[in-house]
């Protein structure tokens, strides 16, 4: 059965907006796109703050909904999903155009991309064989008029016989003028006009012979040349949800029934198959785009065009496009490393100020010492942690990496790895996700949502750990530093600790390829499904917006949700470490436990106890390693590494610790959080077991294989 009302979630937010209407005269306003036209930026300045976002009921895909005022007049805005066309071969597709035809919205505003409007003219055909209430928002002409690029709008207009609004959203350009057009067209105040692709002679005879049959049996729920066309395609997908929608099986009317085996069998006479028919309906909606294009739009000179292709003959070459992400890499790893230790310690600082007057004040109330020390040395002190340590990170690295979604660099880092993906039988888009991970891998598992399959989707979702998150930088920048980078002279210490750093983290690309392929040859069969991916063009990016914008929607959204995990995590190690069972605390006990097994790959019982108790937050498993060692009872700091280093040297360390617990670090259970959001996402604890299982299996394993190779060579 193909997707339903209740599948996609249309019939929950269509009735969601009937509610609302009941109350007012509220119009609600479909917005459809392609992927990077700025659709985001237009319903953002539209809608401002009133906003909300969340998914499509029974699907992961993200919907946002929006309310614009004008005129004394509040305008729904739904956010549809970016989609090249509504031929369904997608959940996004099918999303966008099951709104469109059964959610009843009032009309359909379609964004397009100025400097590449053939390409947005078959989306906007296509939606127009649905429905004439239709406004055409041509987006980023700024960008065409860089380009040299004329859009004679009024002709445009004329040729597809609906509004067409030329608009700048990122500067406020033409805003005013398609809230009027919004305004006008949901009141009947613009009359429009339904233009008609022509198909072959066959499919037109065909169309011809059904539409009457089809618009007895529908009543004007929708447009029946569309639904003849549909018929004629055979679509069992829509079939379905048109049954839905219709109440009634339209494929099971008599004279529909009988008509379409007529036409079914004449088109086999002619050699014409499903296939072919497809072929036709879609080389039809491309000749007709072309030739309103041809009409509408005149090309200046190419610079601009060159200038992109040029950089992309760098950036995407086979010879330098892997090095020049590599470096690309490197250079944010050390913006991050380099700009978080100074804001991570005032913070420290602060928050630790905050904590000894926490327990100044508890005394004063004559709060006894074991429940202040439980609430301040437990809990707060762990949750101050993470926040000290994870906020400054995040607050560099998700903007540096915003930016380089913003200027349009992120989809040529998937056109590197595609075939590397490709390869291991996975999807291009997951390189996207992968990268979302290394600020927080619950943001990139969030982030697989774009990918279609459900298959690659899974695979997405299950290998995302194996890039470390902001959390685990700490653990092992300060290894690097104390163990490998130590003996390097100051000025270039932090440039060889980022290095080590980049090498590591490209051992964790490289696990990625190779767990990927290992899922999609054992319980996640299949082969890579194709995607369209397209290059945008290069952007100069809103620094202020993107700062913002990775703040709040990213750095604290994930901060939040660390804090939610970190706080009885803080509590349960302090119990353990301050319950005593005769002379050993309990987290002693369970260290001493896990020693012969943790030896076994190269680390110890506190060090893997540190791990386990780390798994809400990643960023308190060095402060677990330290405690124990020193049997403080609370979570430590060392005022200097090189303290630190001595401590664990005293305790056993040595270069093969070092090694192996970075390893153990790279590759072992998802945090809390990320496991949290991966039962969400997947919907499944089976798949959530299966994410928690297989990067420890391989981590103790890459481990187990190291230590037993030192051992073999007397190498420690």
């Amino acid at each position: 059965m193909g997707l339903t009302n209740k599948a996609t979630g249309i019939a929950v937010i269509t009735s969601e907006l009937k509610i609302n209407k009941k109350t007012s005269n509220d119009k609600v306003i479909a917005v459809a796109g392609n992927p990077n036209v700025g659709k985001s930026t237009v319903f953002n300045a539209l809608t401002g703050m009133n906003q909300h976002t969340g998914n499509w009921p029974g699907k992961t895909v993200s919907n946002a909904r929006g309310v614009c005022r004008y005129k004394d007049n509040d305008f729904i805005l739904v956010d549809l999903p970016g989609t090249y066309s509504l031929m369904s071969s997608s959940v996004e597709e099918e999303i966008a155009r099951d709104f469109i035809c059964f959610g009843n919205p009032d009309l359909v505003m379609v964004v397009t991309d100025a400097t590449c409007l053939e390409r947005n003219l078959n989306l906007i055909l296509q939606i127009l064989e649905i429905t004439s209430n239709v406004i055409v928002c041509v987006n980023l002409m700024d960008e065409a008029k860089k380009k040299k690029i004329i859009i004679d709008l009024d002709e445009l207009s004329l040729q597809l016989g609906v509004p067409v609004i030329g608009t700048s959203a990122r500067s406020g350009e033409g805003l005013d003028e398609l809230k009027e057009e919004i305004y006008n067209m949901a009141h009947g105040n613009e009359k429009t006009y339904n233009i008609k692709v022509s198909y072959s002679e066959k499919i037109e005879k065909a169309i011809k012979r059904l539409e009457p049959l089809v618009k007895d049996l529908i009543n004007d729920k929708l447009n029946p040349r569309w639904v003849s066309i549909k018929l004629i395609d055979m679509n069992e997908k829509l079939h379905s949800t048109l049954n839905e929608h219709l109440k009634v099986d339209i494929m099971e009317d008599d004279k529909i029934k009988e008509e379409l085996k007529k036409i079914n069998r004449e088109f086999f006479i002619s050699g014409i198959d499903s296939e072919v028919i497809r072929d036709e309906l879609v080389s039809s909606i491309v000749e007709k785009a072309q030739d309103i294009y041809k009409h509408s739009v005149k090309l200046g000179d190419e610079q601009y065009t060159k200038r992109d292709r040029k950089i992309d003959k760098l950036l995407t070459s086979k010879r330098t496009g892997i090095p020049i992400m590599i470096a690309m890499l490197f250079v944010i790893f050390w913006l991050t490393i380099t700009g978080a230790n100074y804001p991570s310690e005032v913070i420290a600082d602060g928050l630790f100020f905050v904590q000894d007057k926490l327990v100044e004040f508890f005394a004063y109330l004559g709060m006894p010492g074991w429940l202040n020390d439980m609430i301040v040395l437990g809990v707060y002190r762990t949750v101050a942690w993470v926040v000290s340590v994870m906020l400054p990170p995040m607050a560099i690295f998700f903007p540096l990496f915003t930016l380089l979604e913003d200027s349009g660099y992120l989809p040529r880092i998937a056109f590197n790895l595609d075939k590397f993906f490709k390869k291991a039988n996975a999807h291009g888009k997951q390189a996207l996700t992968m990268c979302m991970g290394f600020g927080c891998n619950a943001c990139g598992v969030i982030g697989c949502r774009i990918i279609d399959s459900p298959r690659e989707r899974l695979i997405a979702t299950i290998t995302n750990n194996f890039v470390p998150c902001n959390g685990r930088f700490p653990t092992l920048i300060s290894i690097i530093t104390m163990f490998f980078a130590g003996a390097i002279a100051l000025p270039y210490k932090s440039l060889v600790s980022t290095l080590l750093l980049t090498g590591t983290i490209i051992i964790g690309v490289m696990m990625t390829f190779f767990s990927s392929k290992l899922l999609s040859k054992t319980i996640l069969k299949g082969m890579p499904s194709s995607f369209i991916l397209e290059l945008p063009p290069y952007r100069r990016p809103q620094i202020g917006k993107v700062i913002v914008r990775s703040i709040f929607d990213r750095t604290l959204f994930v901060l939040g949700r660390a804090v939610v995990v970190a706080a009885p995590a803080g509590l349960l190690i302090w119990l353990m470490s301050n319950i005593f069972i005769g002379q050993y605390s309990v987290l002693s006990y369970c260290s001493n436990f896990l020693d012969p097994f943790a030896k076994l790959i190269g680390l110890d019982g506190v060090i893997l106890m540190a791990f386990i108790l780390g798994f809400p937050a990643n960023e308190i498993v060095m402060p677990i390693i330290i405690m124990s060692y020193m049997c403080t009872g609370s979570l430590t700091d060392f005022g200097s590494l090189e303290e630190l280093y001595t401590l664990l040297i005293n305790n056993g360390w040595t270069w093969l610790t070092a090694i192996c617990t970075m390893l153990f670090s790279l590759m072992h259970f998802p945090c809390g959080t990320t496991c949290l959001t991966i039962k969400k996402e997947t919907g499944s604890l089976k798949w959530t077991a299966v994410s928690f299982i297989l990067p420890t299996v391989m981590g103790i394993l890459t481990c187990f294989l190291v230590t037993s190779i030192s051992n073999l060579f007397g190498l420690v």
